[in-house]
């Protein structure tokens, strides 16, 4: 609040603002707020304030208040994280059916299950994310409003809540390749490896400048998995450039991110790449970028892609060149807009890889 009203000019205005839709704060006080009127222009000045008031808009504050903290303490209110988490499933999903020529009921089955698996375990992921964060995200303007952090919910029940999260997950877990035990078994091995990843992730920030590393080989795992999944076994061949694709990716998209709370990391002691990267931020991230597009090129020409599938490799490079050439790196808001952008360069090449899937499909037919 101090930081907005110190833009506005007259106090009224500024308390408009705050009343206009629900406000909830990071204490149960109202900010102290010292404030001089100068005689003929009604300007103010706040000298200090004790909170920092969090506005909140969304869909979830109409939920029940029992239920509101762990909507929020889930992200189910902003996609954009299980979207990013879906999208290496569905591009492995894809391609595998369009390599082993399967019906279309096939990848829609997977689709469905795994988009389910993306929306729990992101949500799983956000709540080991906040427990092991609890203290650091008091420190940080934009994260103090958490539930664990604003103490709406407990460390106990937290835990309880994820052992809920993880038994959802295991349910979607064991209905891939459910027709075939030792299928079935490599899957859920494979699925539950990835979770030592998710769960070491929240530590990397206090002891590497690289933990978006460690995001990526989490958010990741849904290309090996979706594969393993359709096929009943891996193609290696494929999946690892993919993989190694899609983890470039998210050191694009989340160095983006991690830009937003660059100023607060510092005095909190978390590292990201955003911290690494500096000044340096555009090249090296157009430069990953690059990476990106030509490893999943690459992976693409291996499973022996049509024009479909580079047309969507072309959008999604687009994008991201749009992406790096508008974000403003100092600007919060910018920071949100681009990375939210950039889940478009992952739709974009999902897209590819159906409409070449369904280019087969349709010649199949006649």
């Amino acid at each position: 609040m101090t930081s907005l009203c110190r833009r506005t000019p007259y106090l009224p205005h500024c308390l408009r603002q705050h009343t206009k839709s629900r406000t909830t704060y990071s204490g149960n006080v109202w900010p102290r707020i010292i404030a001089q009127r100068a005689s003929n222009t009604g300007r103010v000045r706040f000298l200090s304030s004790t909170a920092i008031p969090s506005i909140r808009k969304t869909w979830v504050d109409h939920l029940p208040p029992k239920v509101r903290p762990y909507a929020y303490l889930t992200r189910i209110d902003k996609p954009i994280g299980t979207l990013l988490l879906f999208y290496p499933c569905a591009w492995s999903i894809t391609m595998a059916s369009y390599a082993l020529q399967l019906p279309i009921t096939t990848p829609l089955t997977y689709i469905g299950l795994f988009g389910l698996g993306a929306l729990v375990m992101r949500g799983a992921g956000c709540t080991i994310n906040d427990m092991w964060d609890k203290n650091l995200d008091k420190a940080v303007a934009r994260t103090q409003d958490r539930p664990l952090a604003k103490g709406d919910i407990s460390y106990e029940q937290a835990v309880v809540f994820l052992g809920a999260q993880l038994t959802a997950g295991l349910g979607v877990l064991t209905q891939l390749n459910w027709y075939r035990y030792s299928a079935l078994a490599r899957s859920i091995l494979l699925g539950a490896s990835s979770l030592s990843i998710v769960t070491i992730y929240p530590l990397m920030k206090r002891v590497t400048y690289w933990p978006q590393a460690v995001l990526g080989l989490a958010f990741n795992w849904g290309a090996l998995l979706g594969w393993s999944a359709v096929a009943g076994t891996v193609d290696w061949s494929v999946c690892v450039p993919l993989y190694a694709g899609g983890v470039c990716w998210t050191l694009v998209y989340d160095s983006v991110y991690a830009h937003q709370d660059k100023r607060d990391d510092v005095h909190a002691g978390i590292r990201s790449t955003a911290l690494l990267f500096g000044t340096h931020t555009r090249p090296v991230l157009s430069g990953l970028s690059l990476s990106t597009i030509s490893l999943i090129s690459y992976a693409g020409y291996l499973n022996a892609h049509g024009t479909p599938f580079y047309l969507g490799i072309g959008l999604a490079s687009i994008q991201l060149a749009r992406v790096l050439r508008r974000t403003n790196f100092d600007i919060r808001s910018s920071c949100w807009e681009g990375f939210v952008g950039c889940g478009w360069a992952g739709f974009w090449i999902w897209m590819g890889a159906l409409g070449d899937y369904a280019l087969f499909m349709s010649l199949q037919a006649t």
